[in-house]
């Protein structure tokens, strides 16, 4: 079974087969799992949200497709959900700074204390200064940079594969691969080379 494609271990998946599916979830639970950590900086929620996108993935077996590669319609659904948390992320911030101008003294000066992007118990696990400068430098990025930069540099997807995963253009996906790979160069001045070419 192992040497079954990700297509063939799905439609398997379809008629019953749970080994197959958990073939399938150990096959792509490292890199779905570190593609959702450098989106949003937290390993416990990137932990829970590749649980989420392999639930959903198994909620809907009954309607999965073979005519596209299995890893794009798995970052999609990824991609989706880490975008979602990121955008409630901004929301609550912005609720609460609202909540914190809205009481009596709404005229005064307030110093409002920031969420540090220091990222707690996960430096932890990238306990190499290295790493950790890198994960800053892509967590630092645009989320509209971040997906697509992550997805061709550390997951390794083909352009064609991030266009169909992000639902964009090849050339507005090379453009925002080339972009971002150009932003990391700057934050990474000094502590390594990235390439260009990719």
């Amino acid at each position: 079974m192992e040497n079954l494609s990700d297509n063939e271990l799905m439609m398997m998946a379809k008629e019953g087969s749970e080994e197959a599916f958990a073939m399938v979830v150990d096959r792509h639970k490292v890199g779905v799992t570190g593609f959702i950590f450098r989106m949003l900086g937290n390993h416990e929620d990137a932990v829970d949200l590749a649980q989420e996108s392999f639930v959903r993935v198994f909620v809907a077996i009954e309607r999965y497709r073979s005519d596209h590669a299995f890893s794009t319609y798995l970052y999609r659904i990824a991609s989706n959900l880490a975008i979602s948390e990121l955008r409630k992320r901004k929301r609550r911030r912005l609720m609460s700074l609202i909540w914190l101008r809205s009481g009596e003294d709404a005229d005064e000066e307030y110093e409002i204390p920031i969420p540090s992007s220091d990222r707690g118990p996960e430096n932890d696990v990238l306990d190499d200064e290295r790493k950790s400068v890198i994960e800053k430098a892509i967590s630092s990025l645009p989320e509209t940079y971040r997906a697509p930069v992550i997805l061709r540099d550390i997951n390794d997807l083909s352009y064609e594969e991030i266009a169909a995963t992000l639902g964009l253009g090849i050339g507005t996906t090379k453009s925002r691969i080339s972009r971002g790979r150009a932003m990391l160069r700057e934050r990474l001045k000094g502590y390594i080379k990235v390439d260009e070419n990719g």
